[in-house]
This record gives structure tokens, C-alpha cells and sequence, in this order.
């Protein structure tokens, strides 16, 4: 069983803090059996102060559990974005962090990019952190390759995301990525939570909303989703939305972190996956399903997305019928 390990620190998040365990934890095969063991550490077993007005206690120390496990999950605390250089770090965080298998993935919620980076973990790295520190990051970690407009970041071992909920995310893209979408579609049924969010952070930006307008491109997204299959151009989209093309890209990318080429293809490469693992129908059929057109194309954008072909992701995460 994969084992996760959740490090909690003191001012930890009482929310993030709680999501390993709540996703990870309700995660089955089809047989019901658990598919992953989760187990939430302090440095030396002790409490934990948290964000919040109350204190927790944990079942384990950091040198008894950060040593097995596969997946370690660092959730934020309040004085992460503190740790401004190696230095700022303390020495024992650093050590339980030492503890970690090198083939072990790591995942930061929110600020913990903050943490992971003071130790050296996405230096020429792409990460992720909440945008309302993302200048503050920036500042002190320029060797750090940090987009502040998307939820998460997989950068293969080191994972990062966004502000607290985006940390939901990224767990379930990890599940998702360990165990196929239909494993990940029900763990999110069983929260109450959508499977995955559509944009990144720019959709919640503060920004001047501009006066004397109410449109949206929501009931757009809407109509696009029922004809992924139709050769739909932005032109189609606008149209619809009742818009100049100018307009709506830039309303569109607004609302939802991403051009409408973009989402488009994220998409269609959603549903590409859906199919893959619900469905005999061959590769060519669903590349028209999902309005790729043809299979060269479909292999092209499901490559860049999980680097396999769509004959290795069916192989691997067809459900047994």
C-alpha cells in the first residue's frame, strides 16, 4: 500500500492539514480494499500548534514515518512565507526533511513552496504557490520558475499548489495520475467536491472588475462541453457568447485562468481520458468524439498532457469489467 505522511509543523493550517487525509484515505479499488495508507507526523510526536485557536496531537514522530514514506505532504502554515533563505529554515524542519527517500514525492500546499524552496527542492524548477505571495516569492527565490496563474504544479517528485482548496487539486490529480480518473471521480463524489476544476488562480485575482457590464462566458463553456466533437473555433465561441473575439478572449481568460484554445484542449483531452478507460471504442473513434479529428492528433495533445500514448494509458487504467 502507498504511504503518505503528512508533516505537521507548529502554525500549521488546520484545513490543509486535514486534506491528505480526508482524499488519500477515502481513495478504494474495486475490490473496496484502501489504496493508500496515511499517517500525519510533528517533529517529535509531540502536539502541534496550528493556524487556528487550538492545538492537535499526532500518532508519530518524523524519524519514525518520513523514513517509508512515498508521498510526503508539507500543508502550509502562516509563518512559511518567513522563510525567505536557508538560513531562515529551521534546523530541525530541515533534518525530518533529510529523512525523506530520495524517490519519495513531495507535495506543498499553499505556502509550503516557501519551505521547499529555502531547502533547494525547485531551484530551475516550475512551481506554484498562492498568488497573493507570489511577488514575495518571487523576490527571494528568482531561480525558482514560479506560476502564479495555475492551481498545482507537477514537476515529477516536487508538487506545489496554490491557496488552501487548490491543495484538493492537486491530491486528487495525484490520485488521478496513481489510479486512473474513475478512482479520482469517486473519491470526489464521496467528498462533495467537483473532479477537477476548470482555469488556474487568475479567476480569483483581486482585480477592478470593469464597470457597466455582467457578461459572462460561463453559459459559452457550457454549450462548448456539449459539442467538444464540432470543430469549434473562437469565432463559434464568441459568437455565441454575444461577443467581439477581443472581447471574449479577454473575458474569457479572466474568468477562467487560460485562453479558449487552451481550455478546449484541456477538455478534450478529459473527456480523451474518460473514454480511454471506459470504453472498446478504438483510439480513431474517440479522437472524433472529442473533436481532435484524428488519431495523430489525439496521441500529439494526450503526450504533451501525461507523456504516454492513448495504448499505454488504456493498458493502464482500464477499469476490469
Amino acid at each position: 500500500m502507498h504511504r503518505v505522511v503528512v508533516l505537521a509543523l507548529d502554525g500549521v493550517i488546520p484545513f490543509e492539514l486535514s486534506l491528505p487525509g480526508r482524499l488519500f484515505g477515502v481513495a478504494r479499488d474495486a475490490a473496496g480494499r484502501p489504496l493508500y495508507e496515511v499517517l500525519t507526523c510533528s517533529l517529535d510526536g509531540g502536539p502541534v500548534r496550528t493556524a487556528s485557536d487550538y492545538t492537535i496531537n499526532v500518532g508519530h514522530a518524523a524519524a519514525d514515518v518520513l523514513p517509508s514514506a512515498d508521498t510526503v505532504v508539507v500543508p502550509g502554515a502562516e509563518e512559511f512565507t518567513e522563510i525567505t533563505h536557508r538560513a531562515a529554515l529551521p534546523e530541525p524542519v530541515a533534518e525530518a526533511m533529510a529523512l525523506i527517500r530520495p524517490d519519495a514525492r513531495i507535495v506543498g500546499i499553499c505556502v509550503s513552496t516557501f519551505l521547499l524552496a529555502a531547502l533547494g527542492l525547485l531551484e530551475d524548477r516550475p512551481a506554484a504557490t498562492h498568488w497573493f505571495h507570489a511577488e514575495h516569492f518571487r523576490r527571494h527565490y528568482p531561480r525558482v520558475d514560479l506560476d502564479a496563474d495555475v492551481l498545482f504544479v507537477d514537476a515529477d517528485r516536487v508538487l506545489t499548489s496554490a491557496g488552501a482548496a487548490s491543495g484538493i487539486d492537486l491530491i486528487l490529480h495525484l490520485i488521478r495520475k496513481d489510479h486512473g480518473s474513475a478512482v479520482a471521480n469517486m473519491v470526489a463524489r464521496l467528498c462533495v467536491i467537483p473532479p477537477q476544476r476548470e482555469g488556474g488562480q487568475a479567476q480569483y485575482v483581486e482585480r477592478p472588475v470593469p464597470a457597466g457590464t455582467t457578461a459572462s462566458t460561463s453559459a459559452t463553456r457550457a454549450w462548448a462541453l456539449e459539442r467538444l466533437h464540432e470543430p469549434l473555433q473562437l469565432a463559434d465561441l464568441a459568437r455565441h457568447a454575444g461577443m467581439s473575439r477581443r472581447t471574449f478572449t479577454r473575458r474569457f481568460r479572466a474568468e477562467v485562468g487560460m485562453s479558449p484554445g487552451q481550455w478546449l484542449v484541456q477538455q478534450r483531452t478529459d473527456l480523451a481520458r474518460h473514454l480511454l478507460e471506459t470504453s472498446d471504442l478504438p483510439v480513431g473513434r474517440i479522437a472524433e468524439r472529442t473533436g481532435f479529428g484524428t488519431d495523430a492528433t489525439l496521441r500529439h495533445h494526450l503526450h504533451a498532457t501525461i507523456g504516454v500514448s492513448p495504448g499505454a494509458y488504456r493498458r493502464t487504467f482500464r477499469r476490469a469489467a
